[in-house]
């Protein structure tokens, strides 16, 4: 049997840093947008550190569902920005994503085995999706 791989995830300032502590305690490795970048960056800069970090990127926002299409990078790296959208109120983030952690590392190495792939899953309050 093989070994999970671990995600890297980049915690955008709208997520509870409780959501990040849930990879966290998952065994995935954790940044938060307050480490690396000045609160209330761009929403593009955002993504282009998640981007440049090779990490999926967590967020509430829900500019994240259109970003892709304002960035200013080749149509092959805009197909690579990963993200897990919480559709769900804060306070049920790290809960909802505690239940929807076995999908979400499925979804990654899913991901990972799909070249060219990127993983994009909304997480609601009742369900979870994934797009592929």
């Amino acid at each position: 049997m093989s070994e999970k791989r671990s995600l890297r995830i980049f915690v955008d300032q709208c997520v509870p840093d409780s959501a990040g502590r849930a990879f966290i305690e998952a065994g995935h490795d954790v940044q938060f947008l307050r480490e690396r970048l000045a609160p209330n960056s761009a929403d593009t800069l955002v993504a282009a550190v998640a981007l440049a970090s090779e990490a999926v990127l967590l967020s509430l926002d829900r500019d994240f569902k259109k970003i892709a299409t304002r960035l200013q990078f080749s149509a092959r790296k805009l197909r690579t920005l990963s993200l897990i959208k919480l559709s769900c109120r804060e306070s049920q983030a790290k809960t909802r994503l505690q239940q929807s952690m076995s999908l979400i590392e499925h979804e990654y190495e899913v991901m990972l085995a799909s070249k060219g792939a990127r993983l994009f899953i909304e997480v609601q309050k009742s369900c979870i999706r994934s797009y592929r």
